[in-house]
């Protein structure tokens, strides 16, 4: 078996290694997320070809009895640019990264993540900061279906109350959404934002769930047709990153950026 394998990849991270190499971290479609070794000085190309957000094809050596893997060569075929001309882009773009980084590629979907990844990442290209804002939470609420962790966004986890018109509470330890009976435990002065904080919920009017509902079948490229209002774009941030905290034991510092 030939110990030269091909790749349809994306790059995630990339660090210093000694005085002249670089440590990457990739997502496949095939393999999922590993790291691999680019040797080289500054003036390498296939160093710098293996940057952040590049993505194509590329053929990595694994030696078995180290267990490592070497970049032997990368067919660019995606370079964002756009991606590095505005810092809401970079910063949203590295959110993304982590996301994938923490979560090891998606739970074995590696396929589609990397599909669902290169088209966001496609589209932040163009995007201004208010676009990127909404790009990371379609990105984290589809990511939460990815680990199989999306909630049902229309019924209490509880009682089984559908509630479509109403607020609903996403609870960390329910892992679901609770309808304000069973979020305020019998309250006497009625449940509200402030009790909401206080026992560690997350509310999500309804603004903020159809709006997550009819985003997420959609392409990222269509985003820029189903905008939200700040309160909505709030909860719908607070809420994907709850959701993936749960999943990953802890919250990640990138998404907290926008």
């Amino acid at each position: 078996m030939s110990r030269t394998q091909t790749y349809s990849a994306l790059i995630l991270r990339s660090r210093p290694s000694g005085e002249s190499n670089r440590e990457i971290w990739m997502l496949t479609a095939e393999a999922g997320v590993f790291r691999v070794t680019v040797f080289g000085g500054p003036k390498s190309r296939l160093r710098s070809h293996a940057a952040p957000f590049h993505s194509g094809q590329v053929w990595i050596y694994h030696e078995p009895v180290k267990d490592s893997r070497k970049l032997n060569d990368f067919d660019v075929r995606s370079w964002r640019p756009g991606l590095r001309e505005l810092y809401e882009r970079t910063i949203t773009a590295d959110a993304v990264a982590e996301t994938i980084l923490a979560s090891h590629g998606g739970g074995g979907n590696w396929g589609e993540a990397l599909t669902l990844a290169e088209a966001v990442l496609d589209t932040m290209e163009q995007a201004d900061g208010e676009l990127c804002g909404r790009l990371l939470v379609y990105f984290l609420w589809r990511w939460a279906a990815f680990q199989g962790i999306q909630p049902d966004l229309e019924a209490c986890v509880s009682c089984g109350a559908s509630v479509p018109d109403g607020p609903l509470w996403y609870s960390p330890g329910e892992g679901g959404m609770l309808c304000a009976g069973c979020a305020g435990s019998g309250e006497p002065s009625g449940f509200n934002g402030d009790l909401a904080s206080r026992a560690g919920l997350f509310q999500a009017s309804p603004g903020c769930r159809r709006w997550l509902a009819a985003a997420a079948p959609l392409a990222p490229s269509a985003l820029d047709r189903y905008t939200m209002d700040h309160k909505s774009l709030g909860e719908a941030k607070a809420l994907t990153a709850a959701i993936l905290t749960g999943s990953f034991g802890k919250r990640l510092k990138s998404w907290d950026i926008l």
